[in-house]
């Protein structure tokens, strides 16, 4: 079994927890190859008792063709790995050594069992639906997809912007807002919950619609089929907006004409067998934790 290793920076404070990482992964004799930039950060810190493989880019993990790619950090260093992984089919699992930790739901504590449940192949995968942005203009250097959402937010200091919207070219809405988000599943834990949208099952088959501080109270949260397209037309008193998608983002023109839709692959994560999606809102959000219980 080979393990590729992933990180955006190595923090001093997580060493024990990444020495223990690849203790653990050269006692299992897995193959492991690490992310390049990453193991530069690592190289005079950890102790890797033998020398790992590189990679740097998309085209070196379809060549050394890992099971899984491991990525260590928050939910945030999860979604700069599906830029990586993109269409490979090589499943993503999360190593949480940041805050809350919806996508990276393997708790550091749990580390060695974990590896060794790899190992045996006590683990399922999940396909996680994807947004795919189609623009009049090239975005994103050509990675025009999205794990978590995609968002039309105003700048800092603008008022708010009026974006109007589309569901398979039938008109839906002029949002007057902040933004509004297009949120997947996976991403509907996120900025869409802060925002007051619905929590939605992975598997559901559901995009999600939320205004961003709408200036109207009887705007709210929209459920949507992901088989819809969904197209927008901005205006606003600024000359630029920001267009996301995840934690990337492009400034864009009033002029820009731009859609989304469901992605033609997903990406597929690793759930261990006792770490599912109940189990993980549960523990994220404190469900459970009333004293009646």
């Amino acid at each position: 079994m080979k393990i590729a290793v992933y990180s955006k920076i190595f923090k001093q404070q997580d060493k024990a927890c990444i020495q223990e990482l690849f203790d653990v992964l050269h006692e299992e004799k897995l193959e492991v190859t690490v992310h390049n930039l990453y193991f530069n950060q690592l190289k005079n810190h950890i102790d890797f008792q033998s020398n790992p493989d590189l990679y740097e880019k998309y085209e070196d993990l379809v060549i050394q063709e890992p099971d899984i790619l491991l990525s260590v950090g928050g939910d945030g260093t999860m979604l700069g790995a599906t830029t990586l992984v993109r269409d490979s089919d090589i499943p993503i699992l999360g190593l949480n050594l940041g805050r809350l930790g919806f996508l990276a739901s393997l708790e550091s504590k749990y580390l060695r069992q974990s590896v060794k449940q790899l190992k045996r192949g006590m683990y399922s995968l999940e396909n996680r639906t994807l947004l795919h942005l189609e623009s009049s203009v090239a975005l994103f250097n050509g990675l025009t997809f999205a794990l978590n959402d995609c968002t039309i937010i105003k700048r800092d200091t603008s008022a708010m912007i009026r974006i109007k919207t589309y569901i398979n070219g039938s008109f839906l809405n002029s949002y007057w807002a902040d933004g509004l988000i297009i949120s997947t599943p996976t991403g509907s834990t996120g900025y869409s919950l802060s925002c007051g949208g619905p929590i939605i099952f992975p598997d559901s088959g559901n995009f999600v619609i939320t205004p961003v501080a709408p200036h109207n109270l009887n705007v709210r949260p929209i459920v949507i089929s992901d088989n819809s397209v969904i197209s927008f037309e901005v205006e606003g008193r600024a000359d630029t907006f920001l267009l996301t998608l995840d934690s990337r983002f492009e400034s864009i023109t009033a002029q820009h004409q731009f859609a989304v839709r469901k992605c033609d692959f997903c990406i597929k994560t690793v759930t261990l067998n006792d770490n599912g999606f109940m189990q993980t809102i549960r523990e994220k959000l404190d469900w459970g934790k009333d004293a009646r219980n």
